[in-house]
């Protein structure tokens, strides 16, 4: 089972960027953690990031004609702006969770509105980097469960 793990903007700067809020943790480092989990899940996670809107929904667009099983989306600032990502998922049809390091909900009120939770299955938020861990295993169950495992 092949999992895409997309991160979107300023997530490469994680580590230094307002560690006070996203921790100080690289985003590398919490990829490859999550490359770890993934093989004792029994599944395989191919990662990506930009800060370039189209870029994200090209990645979204290959998921589906690679044969990816789903999708695990951390859409950083596009979370609360982008309805383009959103129609993305949707079209798509990928089982999809949506991952953030902070709680968005506990913070400034522009960022409580996600254009991505209502097309996604899930939504984890607050859980700093092991948030990534829990939509791994949130969404390995669930495809397994849909598909009679």
């Amino acid at each position: 089972m092949r999992i895409l793990v997309i991160n979107g903007p300023n997530l490469n700067l994680l580590g230094t960027r307002e560690p006070e809020i996203y921790g100080a943790k690289t985003l590398e480092t919490i990829m490859q953690e999550l490359c770890i989990e993934a093989t004792t899940l029994g599944c395989k996670v191919e990662t990506y990031q930009s800060n370039h809107e189209g870029d994200l929904i090209d990645q979204i667009q290959r998921a589906r004609a690679g044969s990816f099983a789903g999708i695990i989306i951390n859409p950083g600032g596009y979370t609360h702006t982008s309805i383009a990502l959103r129609d993305a998922i949707s079209g798509v049809g990928l089982a999809t969770v949506e991952v953030h390091l902070s709680n968005i909900h506990a913070r400034e009120e522009f960022r409580h509105n996600s254009y991505i939770a209502p097309v996604a299955i899930g939504q984890i938020a607050g859980f700093g980097p092991y948030g990534y861990t829990m939509a791994l295993s949130a969404l390995k169950k669930y495809l397994d469960s849909r598909d009679g495992k």
